[in-house]
């Protein structure tokens, strides 16, 4: 059966994140209803792949799945015909491709690259309600980039680790953290950058939620060293809810939507 991976961009807000539920709407459960109009294969349950299960309300401009497909489809064609059955979903597949059996959406990839946008300023969110973390007074950028200097690195994360984590370690290795600010009207944007191989449940929720009690001033930087240290989930700043957090990129040794 010749395989395809799919490159899928969506708004989370509507589902209980990425992973197939038998009674609530997902964005896997989407994608594969989508496909069983084109596929018997998953006609009769099919499963596809994902590189990363994002939580409810968590958004994506470029995850990755793939699937097994009974017809070896032209990849334009196939991106095509799923977004016509995808409609009125806020899920888009951005690219198609065909690659070879071994290649794993989840296990062959490298790095997976995530963006949180957090805004301060005192009017409410309008066309970006659901999309960003908002807050009401600005931020010290360069404080919180102290502060996520501690965090880069191989560690253990068990501090910044969701009590139902199922990660086998706490132990991870994060490549980069980079925090951006910008102006908004009426207030600033700030977008953190992370990217690590693999992260654990939770980890950038916790890691921004921390970082933003330290823009805050409400923690000094080095506080953070001090929790990474202790090994404990006590010792994390608040969780920061999900919909500012987007799963943008990820990596593999050789990128599969390469002309």
């Amino acid at each position: 059966m010749p395989r395809f991976v799919l490159k899928i961009e969506y708004d989370g807000r509507p589902f209980a994140g990425w992973q197939a539920q038998a009674d609530q709407p997902s964005v896997q459960g989407a994608v594969e209803a989508a496909l069983a109009r084109l596929d018997p294969g998953f006609a009769s349950g099919a499963r596809i792949a994902a590189a990363g299960r994002t939580d409810a309300g968590v958004h994506a401009t470029a995850q990755v799945a793939h699937a097994d497909l009974a017809r070896d489809w032209d990849p334009f064609r196939l991106a095509e015909a799923l977004n016509f059955h995808l409609k009125p979903a806020p899920v888009a597949i951005l690219a198609a491709a065909r690659v070879s059996e071994d290649f794993h959406a989840r296990f062959s990839a490298t790095e997976r690259r995530y963006l949180f946008r957090l805004q301060a300023r005192r009017a409410p969110a309008t066309h970006d309600r659901g999309l960003v973390w908002q807050v009401l007074h600005p931020l010290d950028a360069d404080a919180m980039r102290q502060a996520a200097a501690h965090l880069v690195g191989r560690h253990d994360f068990t501090t910044f680790r969701s009590a139902m984590c199922q990660s086998a370690s706490p132990v991870k290795t994060l490549d980069e953290i980079r925090v951006e600010e910008s102006p908004i009207p009426h207030g600033r944007e700030y977008r953190f950058h992370l990217r690590a191989r693999s992260f654990l449940h939770n980890q950038v929720r916790s890691i921004v939620g921390t970082l933003e009690r330290v823009g805050a001033g409400s923690w000094h930087p080095d506080r953070v060293a001090q929790a990474l240290s202790a090994r404990n989930r006590a010792e994390c700043g608040p969780v920061c809810p999900p919909h500012g957090l987007y799963l943008c990129g990820v990596g593999y040794p050789r990128d599969p939507f390469a002309a």
